[in-house]
């Protein structure tokens, strides 16, 4: 009895990592990124040094106004002079520490984001496909490139601001006690309601600039769409429709920025409303107390110079909280993507096939996307090895759907695929693509030469390799047409190239490849009759000998196949040479009487 296997199907979207609270995002953020809290200890204690001059301030202050000025014998200079030189001294000690955190923090940050980069990247390229094609491209780009520079922001600059304010708070608060604990305690009174606001503020303002990050990503999709798409809207004249795309995903993109700004304005004036109270209220009661001989001018004027020290950083804080919501609502988005789980994933001890020839058997296979209905149906085959096999069937009958599971793009949602009895989930990721190679439909070239791009089948093979892999598929010819033969660069996606130019290409890359399965989901479909079949000669000297699997759309490749496979409604509905099967009257003789009137007509 086969035994039967149903697939997970309610992870494909990606997650949003809305769940997450602001403190719970910061500890997930640092557990994806660990360098960013290396040496922090350290980092923190410079933090602290680089407050000592503004601290020193008011005492060197207070000293030279009742000792240096005011003193019982009269003025005296030299006393001025040795604090100022403390002073001085203090001041250098702050910026040489305040250098050093800087650089810290900027080295730790961009290590340790670069980290969050590369993971959240390659998460995204260990997605599914279905899960992928859940978001817009531009979207997904967005979570690894300005989501991350938010984070980069706060961390570099807000992070820093948090820890020297910390100490200068801190510093300022035991300041503030020596001189006057009555003071002090009418600052902390007028302060501690507005942490309660800032409190408050910070779900709003977190809100909003989530907000903000999803219009960022909206923008780059419509806007990546568009560049990608230019021929096509030039071509059918939707440069209007298009404009007004972008428009509306810059005008969402303006107004969710202004609605988040605007809260977080309404926490900076808050601290300033609070700020300006608080210094109104001690100069009056520590004029009360000056008076009443409590405190010596030197300690009144120390002591409001604490108070600004107290209430900027606080002030500060606002800002920090500006950015820090910024930089968690990016954060939540880039956990969002990394925390999606990899619906097809490289098994943790995935198993090795050896080299040679592949039987490939589809065991009583279903596939249906989610929330759709079922596109394959108890798909039973097996395709023995060295057999070059033809799946045809009408435009949307799940052919190509098959390709895909073979190759392990998507998990089937019931049943298995084996290759060699060996279900194709249990095989590592390394083995199956050097065992198994796809060639889509599209070949998706990237920005390098011709060489390059082909190279791209067997990385580490050689010019010479390479050269003899164009030859053997009798394409040194077109190459010669080329400004630069193989050194040609093919431009973005090879858009310098024809679509049956690029297909070529893709083609040069499986041969390179070296398979022992070759599946080729209707890979002719863009070449011209001429190309396909000077490829369909190379093609018979790239399967002999494999197992190869070809999505028909032309039925050229299926009259050279050893099998045809007809699938129909998702079904295998007919099965045999191309021969018999046009001989049945059936789907299959349907569809090739079809072909040949096509090709009949001027």
């Amino acid at each position: 009895m086969s035994r039967r296997f149903v697939a997970p199907v309610e992870h494909h979207g990606v997650a949003s990592g809305r769940e997450l609270s602001t403190w719970a995002t910061l500890r997930r953020g640092i557990q994806l990124s660990p360098q960013l809290r290396r040496g922090i200890g350290v980092t923190v204690l410079l933090a602290g040094l680089s407050t000592l001059g503004r601290v020193l301030v008011p005492f060197v202050v207070q000293r030279v106004t009742d000792e240096g000025i005011l003193g019982s014998g009269g003025p005296r200079p030299e006393v001025v002079l040795r604090y100022l030189a403390l002073a001085l001294a203090g001041v250098v000690v702050t910026a040489l520490s305040a250098y050093l955190v800087n650089v810290r923090l900027f080295r730790s940050s961009e290590t340790g984001l670069a980290t969050l980069r590369v993971h959240g990247f390659r998460h995204i390229h260990d997605l599914a496909m279905l899960t992928q094609n859940t978001e817009r491209r531009g979207s997904l780009v967005s979570r690894v490139t300005s989501d991350v520079d938010t984070i980069s922001m706060f961390v570099q600059f807000g992070g820093l601001m948090l820890l020297v304010n910390v100490a200068q708070i801190s510093l300022a608060t035991v300041l503030m006690l020596v001189y006057s604990p009555l003071l002090a305690l009418v600052v902390w009174a007028c302060f501690v309601p507005l942490f309660f606001i800032i409190r408050l503020l910070q779900g709003v303002v977190g809100r909003g600039y989530t907000t903000v990050r999803e219009r960022v990503g909206d923008l780059l999709a419509a806007i990546s769409e568009a560049v990608v798409g230019a021929q096509a809207i030039r071509a059918y004249g939707v440069e209007e429709r298009t404009a007004q795309r972008i428009d509306s995903a810059i005008e969402n993109h303006r107004a969710a920025a202004i609605a988040a700004q605007a809260r977080a304005v309404l926490a900076f004036t808050s601290g300033q409303l609070v700020a300006g109270l608080t210094t109104a209220v001690v100069l009056v009661v520590g004029t009360v107390l000056a008076a009443g001989g409590r405190l010596t001018l030197g300690e009144l004027l120390a002591f409001l110079f604490l108070v600004n020290l107290f209430t900027m950083p606080v002030q500060q804080a606002t800002e920090i909280l500006n950015e820090m919501q910024n930089a968690v609502a990016g954060w939540r988005r880039v956990i969002g993507i990394i925390d999606t789980p990899a619906d097809v994933a490289d098994p943790a001890s995935g198993r090795t096939l050896p080299r040679g020839p592949i039987t490939v058997r589809f065991d009583d296979v279903g596939f249906a996307y989610p929330g759709g209905a079922a596109v394959l149906h108890d798909i039973d085959l097996t395709i023995a090895p060295r057999s070059r096999v033809a799946v045809v069937g009408e435009t949307g009958s799940g052919k190509s759907t098959l390709a895909k599971l073979l190759t392990r793009l998507m998990d089937p949602s019931s049943g298995r695929v084996l290759l060699d009895d060996t279900d194709v989930r249990e095989l590592a990721f390394a083995s199956l693509r050097q065992r198994v190679v796809l060639v889509p439909q599209e070949g998706f070239l990237f920005d390098a030469t011709l060489l390059e791009n082909i190279r791209f089948g067997r990385p580490g093979a050689t010019d010479a390799e390479i050269r003899l892999t164009v030859t053997e598929l009798g394409l040194d010819g077109w190459v010669a047409t080329l400004p630069l033969g193989l050194a040609t660069h093919v431009g973005q996606r090879g858009e310098s190239l024809s679509a049956g130019e690029r297909q070529l290409v893709a083609l040069a890359r499986a041969y390179l490849a070296d398979p022992d399965l070759l599946v080729l989901d209707e890979a002719t479909s863009a070449v011209d009759p001429g190309t396909e079949i000077r490829l369909q000669r190379a093609l018979d000297s790239l399967t002999r000998g494999r197992t190869s699997i070809a999505i028909a759309h032309r039925l050229s490749t299926a009259e050279a196949a050893d099998e045809v496979v007809v699938v129909d409604d998702g079904r295998i509905v007919e099965r045999g040479t191309h021969t018999e099967l046009v001989g049945r009257g059936g789907v299959y003789s349907r569809l090739h009487e079809s072909w040949v009137a096509q090709q009949r007509e001027p």
